[in-house]
């Protein structure tokens, strides 16, 4: 500090007079000429004495409530990916709803034991439809965003926030913070530079005067903050050492509330942070490559089991070197990449050689459903006999193409059963666990009617969500919510989707 407090010392009352930001002060009047205007006197001209017949007017007015929208709010409120074209559902999915209430319900859901209910939450989040009536400039925008921030999916927040024009003052700091975590700070840095108002965070200032190598307000605009006490000194030290890279002082320990630039700031400091304890957004920046293989690896197992990365660029990643040690993940690695190299050269035999081992480290890590996507086509060509063929009965049966595996061979009792929900007919096999469950699922009765006019009402987002927590909670041990949570996801259209999570009930809690 001492470098830059000796620079602009002399200058400093000047400067806290002169460049201090707007916002500092006591917000100015929209009309502020009115304000200063002086009082005048209005004298009121005597009412006439006139008596007008007219009827009876009411005693009292109720004043309706009003709800205001900025311009441009409706556009934002309404982004989303995904056309009602490709998603089935309604453009009045989250209409009739409260926006308080489905935000809450977005940012306490948690499908991760479930993938495909977990991929049917990315759909609802990414759907281009209207907002709840009452959602406030981009609330409801906002519980989205942090929620696809929450599971690591970068890519999929930046596109949303694109499609949003996030040069606003109600979605820049997330703006601001997914362009850090994506490694491309630019552009949210050059918005708030034409527009100062869009943050007023001293710190996010300061970066962005340096990231756009304006020096002399980055130190200015850091020693007044300093000296006005409106940063922390944590953030004071790593903002001095991003400025003026060739300062020895020590870098302060990393704090408890770690946010996004704090940890790009240590990052430019030269004292990267893992990210293995770190929320997954901060997990997501790993994937680049440039902090290792091994983090780069860890971080991709991490959102690929969440649904925040596809199975392909999982595959990518494993497969883009040879593993140089032996243990733990990069057994998996070996593993994974001589089944891939097996299945290249069609030998049966040296597929089988490796389907188990690499079947078995993937269930380690609760991978099994994206080693299904990835490789159950290939495995399906094999013919359907030996000690493995049921494995891939049951690696096809967790994958997008589980239909064809209904009909393959087989005697054992959970796959029988499995076999049947893939085509939408359970059979129960009382020697299951929630065999019967899922059996009176798909019977077409049984969908809670609270869920069902709730779903009436313009309000089918709602619906959904409330039906996918009943059968995750269901799934940890109360039949009659999981029951109920399926069989409504059913009722509205959503056969894929229940039929995916059964299989993966009953499949994933069964070993073979």
């Amino acid at each position: 500090m001492a470098g830059i407090k000796n620079r602009f010392r002399l200058g400093l009352a000047l400067t806290c007079a002169i460049q201090m930001p707007a916002f500092a002060n006591d917000p100015l009047s929209a009309i502020e000429w009115l304000e200063k205007q002086p009082k005048q006197i209005v004298v009121p001209l005597e009412a006439p004495q006139i008596t007008i017949d007219e009827p009876a007017v009411a005693g009292s007015v109720t004043t309706p409530k009003v709800t205001v929208t900025p311009l441009g709010a409706p556009v934002r409120a309404a982004a989303g990916l995904l056309p009602s074209n490709v998603t089935g559902l309604p453009r009045d999915l989250w209409q009739g709803s409260d926006a308080e209430a489905v935000s809450t319900l977005i940012k306490d859901l948690n499908a991760e034991k479930l993938p495909a209910l977990q991929e049917l939450l990315f759909t609802l989040i990414l759907a281009e439809a209207n907002p709840p009536r009452d959602a406030q400039n981009s609330e409801f925008l906002r519980a989205r965003l942090r929620k696809l921030l929450s599971l690591g999916a970068l890519d999929p927040a930046a596109a949303l926030l694109t499609r949003a024009d996030p040069a606003h003052p109600d979605l820049f700091d997330l703006y601001f913070d997914v362009s850090l975590l994506s490694g491309d700070p630019d552009a949210p840095c050059k918005a708030l530079k034409a527009q100062p108002s869009l943050s007023r965070d001293f710190a996010s200032r300061i970066f962005c005067d340096v990231q756009l190598k304006d020096w002399d307000n980055a130190a200015l605009t850091l020693s007044t903050a300093d000296a006005i006490g409106a940063l922390e000194p944590t953030d004071v030290a790593l903002l001095e050492r991003f400025l003026d890279p060739e300062l020895f002082e020590q870098i302060p320990p990393a704090p408890q509330s770690l946010s996004v630039l704090r940890f790009r700031l240590f990052e430019a400091a030269g004292e990267s942070l893992p990210t293995t304890s770190l929320p997954r957004a901060f997990a997501a920046t790993d994937l680049s490559g440039d902090a290792g293989w091994k983090p780069q690896l860890d971080a991709a197992e991490r959102l690929a089991r969440v649904g925040a990365i596809s199975e392909n660029r999982l595959l990518g990643i494993y497969t883009s070197r040879r593993p140089s040690a032996s243990g733990g993940i990069w057994d998996r690695i070996d593993a994974v990449q001589r089944l891939d190299i097996a299945l290249k050269s069609d030998d049966p035999v040296a597929i089988l050689k490796q389907l188990r081992r690499a079947w078995e480290k993937m269930q380690e890590v609760q991978l099994e459903v994206p080693f299904a996507a990835l490789f159950a086509r290939d495995l399906l060509r094999l013919p359907n006999k030996g000690a493995d063929a049921d494995l891939i009965t049951k690696i096809a049966l967790l994958s997008p193409i589980y239909e064809q595996a209904a009909e393959r061979r087989t005697e054992n009792v959970t796959l029988i059963m499995a076999q049947s929900i893939a085509i939408g007919e359970p059979k129960a096999q009382s020697t299951l666990p929630l065999s019967q469950t899922l059996t009176d699922s798909f019977s077409g009765a049984g969908a809670p009617q609270t869920l069902t006019d709730i779903a009436g009402k313009a309000r089918l987002g709602e619906a959904i969500l409330r039906a996918v927590a009943l059968a995750i909670s269901g799934a940890e041990g109360d039949p009659a919510t999981l029951q109920n949570g399926l069989a409504f996801l059913r009722s509205v259209g959503l056969e894929d989707t229940v039929r995916r999570a059964a299989l993966q009930l009953i499949l994933l809690e069964q070993g073979f």
